[in-house]
């Protein structure tokens, strides 16, 4: 009876996009099926139980490990080495896959506080013991060994795999194939989702960083509502992308946050900047104005830069309304950002 085998790949996220996009291929090309992080790319511990499910019905475990220690969880171990301790507990069979050489991975791949870099360190000796592990270089290379070692796992640990539901009529088997078309799903979307992201970055040539300054110029209109006199009050600031993205980024960490909420937090920061040295009478009376363009800009860079998610809800009226997130690429950044360092 053919049988399909279940394959959990584990690593950090972000930083190894291209190396689990490539994996999952080899994988699926050998008639296995990939899962992983990519049901929940920001993780928390609710979303890790999840998790350890889908590990549970998996035959085989892949640990790749690059740069990062990856996200920690309240326990001050990252989820990536719970996944790891979860699935040796579990007596699943492990193939490991560590960096040779850490100092070669740019410098955004990997860890900058120390403290962290010695958990990493403490984790990549914790897999080595009483295991074989293999070590990669580069993307190319890692998916000739996870193939290569995915067959040898396969011959010497057989599994339980799964078969097509033609093949039994039994009511669990069913189930599970079920459970794996819903698997298979979400693979499918992710898949698209990378697709989208080459595109589009093969596409935008020269695309500006958060260095890049913008200049943003209106005006304040004073509320006094007991005069009669309009008063406007002109303010400009040149501002770089990095501080309009420190002061948008906290703000959007919550769910359903509106983008008319984003345009309000913004130009009030950006006002009170702007007129910091400023000798402004009744400064607290005056309501700022932003032009609907600058956030556009802001919004399409941010978008572009992989910071930032923009999708739509529908409020108790019945309006449609836009509303901004973190992408866990933008989570990561604000975190980088906005920490207190020693």
């Amino acid at each position: 009876m053919n049988k399909r085998y279940q394959v959990f790949i584990s690593s950090t996220y972000s930083d190894l996009k291209e190396e689990r996009s490539k994996v999952m291929q080899a994988i699926m090309a050998m008639d296995c099926i990939p899962a992983g992080m990519e049901l929940f790319p920001a993780i928390d511990e609710e979303q890790f139980n999840f998790i350890k499910r889908i590990i549970d019905d998996c035959d085989y475990y892949i640990l790749i490990i690059g740069g990062r220690y990856g996200t920690i969880s309240d326990d001050g171990i990252s989820y990536t080495e719970k996944e790891y301790d979860y699935a040796i507990s579990s007596q699943i069979p492990v193939m490991t896959f560590l960096h040779k050489n850490i100092g070669q991975i740019p410098r955004e791949k990997t860890e900058t506080n120390p403290e962290v870099m010695k958990k990493l360190h403490v984790f990549q000796e914790k897999v080595k013991k009483g295991r074989l592990v293999k070590f990669w270089s580069d993307a190319s290379e890692l998916t000739g060994m996870v193939a290569i070692s995915l067959m040898q796992t396969i011959k010497t640990y057989p599994q339980t795999g799964w078969i097509r539901a033609d093949m039994t009529t039994s009511t669990e088997s069913l189930q599970e194939i079920n459970e794996l078309r819903k698997q298979l799903a979400v693979l499918e979307a992710y898949k698209t989702k990378i697709e989208k992201e080459k595109i589009l970055n093969s596409a935008i040539k020269n695309l500006a960083g958060l260095d890049k300054i913008i200049e943003i110029d209106d005006v304040a209109i004073h509320c006094d509502w007991g005069s009669r006199n309009r008063m406007e009050y002109s303010w400009k600031i040149e501002v770089t992308l990095k501080r309009i993205f420190e002061i948008v980024a906290p703000k959007i960490m919550s769910p359903s946050v509106k983008e008319t909420q984003v345009r309000t937090h913004l130009m009030n920061v950006l006002f009170n900047q702007a007129t910091k040295n400023n000798k402004l009478e009744h400064k607290d009376l005056y309501i700022p104005r932003m032009d609907i363009s600058y956030l556009n800009i802001i919004k399409i860079q941010f978008i572009a830069l992989g910071l930032i998610e923009t999708y739509t809800e529908r409020t108790e009226k019945g309006h449609i309304v836009s509303c901004w997130k973190l992408t866990e690429k933008g989570y990561t950044m604000m975190m980088q950002f906005l920490t207190l360092k020693k």
